[in-house]
């Protein structure tokens, strides 16, 4: 489900190997700059990832986030929120080793329990966190949605067909200096934000066109995602959770 969306969303960044670009003759060209932002992300060790997706299939269904706010890192540990579209709610998230715990508002369970019962289901599990372990079939959708290195995989091994990109005038994103690069690939306009100093950093992608609306914003590279995790009292086992559902 949503960790499907956030694969997904690599292909927005267009950092294939094998880009073509416009050498605009100032001291990278926007291929170079695209290749050290690609290799930069895959180093990352940690990474702070946002998530904006207004695509018109994303906004109507209660089963894909139309954002995400995830702080994650190689190690599958993570903390973070998401926001379903179709008024599906949202959905509170951290991430431990092989540790799940979820903490969903009431609309997001009246859109995912059928019928009258995700009413009963929202005030049974008001304020708490299901917990449970990455080996949970209720769990492990959110917890891919926490995997870096998923991510990161998709990004090394997207060999699309070559797009050509081309060096904007340097502009900010968030007070930081950043180079634009840009791209059109199957009608959709597709933009860089690469750090101009060095380290190159990607710290944002936007992909527009054809009913598609996506932003991925990179903050915080190899910055340690916190530790904390939810107290006992705050968490309810996800075999309660099942337990009730089967009574549905």
């Amino acid at each position: 489900m949503a960790g499907k969306a956030l694969i997904c969303a690599a292909a927005v960044l267009f950092l294939s190997p094998v880009l073509v670009a416009a050498d605009d003759g100032d001291d990278l060209t926007a291929r170079q700059l695209a290749d050290q932002a690609k290799d930069n992300l895959l180093d990352a060790k940690s990474v702070h990832l946002k998530l904006t997706d207004r695509s018109t299939d994303t906004r109507s269904s209660t089963t894909q986030p139309t954002s995400m706010d995830l702080a994650l890192d190689q190690d599958g540990n993570c903390v973070g929120s998401m926001e379903m579209g179709a008024r599906g709610g949202s959905v509170e998230i951290v991430k431990q080793g092989d540790e799940v715990w979820m903490k969903p508002d009431a609309a997001f369970w009246k859109a995912q329990v059928p019928g009258g019962e995700g009413d009963a289901v929202a005030e049974l599990f008001k304020n708490r966190y299901i917990h449970g372990s990455t080996s949970d079939a209720m769990l492990k959708g959110m917890a891919d949605t926490c995997d870096l290195t998923s991510f990161q995989k998709e990004v090394a091994g997207d060999e699309d067909d070559a797009t050509t990109l081309t060096k904007g005038d340097e502009t900010t994103v968030d007070g930081t200096k950043v180079i634009p690069l840009k791209g059109t690939e199957d009608g959709k306009k597709a933009v860089l934000y690469v750090t101009s100093d060095s380290p190159h950093q990607l710290v944002k992608a936007t992909q527009r066109g054809g009913g598609t609306d996506l932003t991925l914003t990179f903050t915080d590279y190899d910055k340690p995602v916190p530790t904390a995790t939810p107290s006992a009292d705050e968490s309810v086992d996800v075999g309660k959770l099942q337990e009730e559902l089967q009574n549905v």
